[in-house]
């Protein structure tokens, strides 16, 4: 490539990157707010009903990714790939911003969770669109040969979009109170998104159309029904399936466990205190991100398949030593108690009457809050105890190292996908065939992971089954070993430019 080339594909993967940057800040907020939201837009008398219910609401987002994938895909296969997603970061900003607008459940009852499921299931049509858009925009600028590597600049926006969600709650955290942030600070990292979208809006106006589209434009080779042809056409249906179950669907479950459930795991099973669960998986997160450009420029080289395919195989392999060993980190039974000290309840004026006892441990504080909420004098609710823990020192660094690898494993299957699925399809269909595959794999495959683990592990708890705290780790390693297999019988590792029509 020429310097004028260079020049000119960063700024398409800047302007692209900006934007789905943000709509992945936008999604992944709801997820990385899941703890608080429950309280707010859920029933308070069952704690984990209302959480498992926002995992659900959090989850039918990505449910409705393939119908956004196939509106929106339809229309960038038909007026182009800059328009429809212009239109997605519209939507997902929208939706994003009115999220943080919703009273409380306490306020208005059952719209509260009506609303929020609603603004959701836009945010998850948003997404669909904006995904096949931007890898396929980026693909359509790259040199043959390179499309790996230049690509894998837009597989960082997802990571980059959780890594900036959780900095801006913990800096929203940092400059509040604990009580103002619980009653309204949380929503603002909803309400920034406003200003955020404005800005990627500007940047992505001044966009050109991709070439390759524009040529096929030009000599009237685009599609006059993109759904048809993809999915009628029995020969372009079956890369679409393999697509979808040779490498989208482990990928898809690889990616949700490394960043959401391992969020989840930490918060709700060792009981980690929040801003810390954030804060290690922030660090791991920004540590491994730049393998994906990494392991995106290796496939240019060696071929998109077994990098793909060992990220998975090695998920398979090792999620249950490493969540076992993260379980141990916080498991008091295996420490030696140092000291354990009594607070005295709040005062009467208090809207909680709380005790609060400390137990230091060598390596990690726990602190055990028991109370009842008070409203207008009376009782509300049962009484309540909650238990949190705070790593320190060495296994604070080892909690980083096991998020951290688990990162790696998803830079591995994450990487190359999108080089690997543009390939796989024509220039006429290529935004509709790739888009689907990908959003079923992510957004059904992988969306359901953190609803489905946490009710695999909640039910093997409530039953007393030793190990519970691994049940939920079933689906992830079911659904990578089946991908893993298909992939690697049907999955060519050559490169395949897409020249099926």
């Amino acid at each position: 490539m020429n310097e004028n080339n260079t020049k000119s594909i960063w700024k398409v993967i800047g302007a692209s990157s900006m934007g789905t940057l943000i709509e992945w800040y936008d999604f992944f907020i709801f997820g990385s707010l899941s703890i608080v939201i429950s309280t707010k837009f859920f029933p308070a008398e069952n704690p984990t009903a209302a959480f498992l219910s926002t995992l659900a609401t959090f989850a039918a987002g990505f449910v409705v990714r393939p119908f956004g994938a196939l509106f929106f895909g339809r229309l960038g296969d038909i007026i182009g790939r800059k328009y429809t997603f212009m239109v997605t970061l519209m939507l997902m900003g929208g939706a994003t911003f009115l999220i943080g607008c919703i009273p409380s459940y306490e306020s208005i009852g059952f719209w509260a969770p009506l609303l929020v499921l609603i603004l959701r299931l836009l945010q998850g049509l948003a997404l669909g669109g904006e995904y096949g858009g931007a890898a396929t925009y980026v693909a359509e600028h790259a040199p043959l040969g390179q499309r790996g590597y230049w690509t894998s600049w837009i597989q960082t926006t997802a990571t980059f979009g959780l890594f900036i969600s959780l900095v801006v709650i913990l800096l929203t955290k940092g400059f509040l109170s604990e009580s103002q942030f619980d009653s309204w600070g949380w929503r603002i990292p909803f309400l920034l998104s406003l200003v955020m979208v404005y800005v990627s809006y500007l940047i992505r106006k001044k966009m050109k159309e991709s070439p390759e589209f524009s040529k096929a434009k030009a000599e009237g080779k685009t599609s006059t029904n993109p759904l048809k042809e993809s999915f009628g056409n029995r020969y372009n249906l079956k890369f679409v399936l393999l697509a979808l179950f040779g490498a989208a669907m482990g990928q898809g479950v690889v990616w949700y466990t490394g960043q959401f459930y391992s969020m989840s795991f930490m918060k709700t099973v060792m009981h980690l205190q929040s801003d810390q669960a954030d804060t290690i998986l922030g660090i791991a997160l920004l540590l491994g991100t730049p393998f994906f450009v990494v392991f995106g420029w290796l496939s240019d080289k060696i071929g998109r398949k077994w990098i793909m395919l060992g990220g998975m195989l090695l998920a398979v392999l090792t999620y249950r030593p490493i969540y076992e060993s993260m379980y141990q980190l916080s498991n008091v039974e295996q420490k030696v108690k140092v000291n354990e000290t009594a607070e005295v309840p709040r005062g009467p004026q208090s809207t909680e009457t709380i005790s609060i006892t400390k137990t230091q441990y060598e390596d990690q504080t726990e602190v055990t809050r028991t109370g009842m909420i008070h409203q207008s004098g009376k009782l509300k609710g049962q009484p309540m105890t909650k238990t949190t823990v705070h790593l320190a020192g060495k296994n604070y660094m080892l909690l980083v190292l096991l998020i951290f690898i688990q990162v790696i494993y998803i830079t591995m299957v994450y990487g190359p996908i999108a080089a690997f699925l543009v390939e796989l399809f024509p220039v006429k269909i290529r935004y509709t065939s790739m888009s689907l595959p990908y959003h079923v794999g992510n957004g059904i495959f992988g969306g359901l992971l953190p609803a489905v683990s946490t009710y695999l592990t909640t039910n093997a708890e409530a039953s007393n089954t030793p190990q519970f705290y691994l049940a939920g780790l079933w689906y992830p390693i079911i659904i990578a070993i089946v991908c893993f297999i298909i992939g690697s019988i049907y999955i060519n590792n050559k490169s395949t430019p897409a020249t099926h029509e």
